[in-house]
């Protein structure tokens, strides 16, 4: 390899990869999580996310980001099974799952990890 080459190449796969890196990264948008929360969410899980209809329905409120969004997207890939929010789930977009959990987890909640 021609050692002017490498040190371009090498910048432009470094480019390349901050460029996907940066296209992922994109903040969440809490506002359209609380949209979307209204529209999907709240008729089971209330709509201040913590006053379900069901004890049997989880609280939201005040969850972690990372916890909600990976159970929600485990539901969508149906690898974590529930009928009800299976079918929830499927017609959620990665940003929706993104702004839900950003949503969900900015709100104030009586949930604590108890010692």
């Amino acid at each position: 390899m021609n050692s002017t080459r490498f040190p371009r190449a090498l910048w432009v796969l470094a480019a390349t990869l901050g460029m996907a890196l940066a296209a992922t990264a994109q903040a969440a948008d809490k506002a359209k999580g609380e949209a979307k929360a209204n529209e999907v969410c709240a008729a089971c899980h209330g709509k201040d996310g913590k006053t379900p209809i069901d004890p049997a329905y989880p609280i939201l409120a005040g969850q972690h980001k990372d916890y909600l969004a990976r159970a929600l997207t485990d539901y969508k890939i149906e690898s974590r099974k529930n009928p009800i929010m299976g079918a929830q789930a499927k017609g959620l977009s990665r940003d929706d799952i993104q702004n839900l959990a950003a949503y969900y987890a900015s709100l104030p909640s009586d949930l604590a990890v108890r010692k």
